[in-house]
């Protein structure tokens, strides 16, 4: 009898070990959160060309989600459905992100706007992103934001995912005189360690008629940003892009906004199915001298995103959610959403040719 008694100890012992481990592992996630703080002033480094950006130039832009240089087009992603938690390898991260750096030079572009560049991050081997970016472009200015920090997460538990820092990076061909971090609200519940922190960059580059080029750089959120939250988001952001179109200042907003771009991905590229991150862009809350551009120069819609629960290619649905917001004293002379194919993410640039004037 005593035996049998001193039997069940043992498991009793481990269950309240594993107890301990959950609760203390929980704690550290909930003591170890914290926000970014919003105004934050951005260092701005790099070797511009130009201190001052001509009036009466055109002038290219493009925005890309680099996903953390992990997405191969073989690559599925927890999150969305998939398997994989982690890049394949460090060789894999390395040549993407050297991949999309050289992919988006090809376009010659006087701005580039990157988004999910991570620094010491368990998904990506630790790689400094922001550093190999940086590199490709030597002759740029370049502010970078952290958008999201977050403690080590234990799932899923056959690769967690770990601790992640990923960031929005901005370059320029002319010198940026400032730069600032606008906090987004996000979750307050239990999804915001999911989705964790979400902002914009705001950059101001000097013109020559004394007016500023205000360069904005976001990522949204994606997976735990409810309605309401994505109203606000996107409410703030064209917000401060109208109070600074009404000072006289020209903006243009890139980025990857977690939502469908131009409203009809699901029926121009046939896809059903339940992707509540993919709501329709609200379209309702443009300001008045802030708008979409939608005017694309390609005979067909090229999308821009693929959700990872499978491969890329036929059986892969796919959306428009990077784009550009611009004031209406800037005129779009060109707008193309890129087929790369997935090649080195799961988002395809878009790149816009724009000059400074009303059209």
């Amino acid at each position: 009898m005593n035996n049998q008694r001193k039997w069940w100890k043992i498991p009793a012992g481990i269950l309240c070990v594993l107890v301990l481990l959950v609760i203390g592992y929980l704690l550290y996630v909930i003591l170890t959160y914290n926000r970014i703080e919003d105004h934050q002033q951005l260092e701005t480094g790099g070797s511009a060309a130009e201190e001052v950006l001509p009036a009466d130039g055109e002038y290219t832009v493009v925005t890309q989600n680099c996903g953390f240089g992990a997405y191969t087009p073989d690559f599925t992603f927890f999150m969305d459905g998939g398997t994989q938690s982690w890049a394949n390898d460090k060789e894999t991260v390395i040549a993407d992100i050297d991949g999309l750096a050289e992919a988006a030079a090809s376009f010659s572009p006087d701005f580039i706007l990157f988004q999910e560049i991570d620094f010491d991050s368990t998904r990506s081997y630790h790689v400094d992103e922001r550093v190999q970016m940086q590199e490709h472009f030597p002759d740029y200015a370049e502010a970078f934001a952290v958008n999201y920090h977050s403690a080590f997460l234990m799932y899923p538990f056959t690769q967690p995912h770990g601790a992640s820092n990923s960031g929005i990076q901005t370059f320029s061909r002319t010198g940026i005189t400032s730069a600032e971090r606008r906090s987004l609200e996000i979750s307050t519940g239990f999804s915001k360690f999911l989705d964790l922190d979400r902002c914009y960059s705001v950059s101001r580059i000097p013109v020559s008629d004394g007016k500023e080029l205000v360069l904005y750089n976001v990522h949204s959120s994606a997976y735990g940003g409810s309605d309401a939250i994505r109203t606000s988001q996107m409410s703030q952001l064209m917000g401060d892009m109208k109070a600074e179109y009404e000072k006289g200042n020209y903006c243009v907003c890139g980025g990857d906004f977690n939502h469908d771009f131009t409203g009809n991905s699901r029926e121009v590229f046939g896809f059903g199915g339940d992707y509540g991150w993919a709501q329709p862009f609200p379209v309702d809350l443009i300001p008045e001298g802030i708008r979409q551009c939608l005017d694309y120069d390609d005979p067909e819609l090229i999308p821009t995103c693929r959700n990872c629960d499978v491969p890329a290619g036929p059986d892969c649905a796919v959306f428009v959610v990077d784009g550009f917001l611009v004031s209406e004293n800037v005129s779009v002379t060109e707008l193309h959403n890129i087929d790369a194919g997935f090649a080195f993410s799961d988002h395809n640039a878009v790149v816009m040719k724009f000059r400074l004037g009303g059209e």
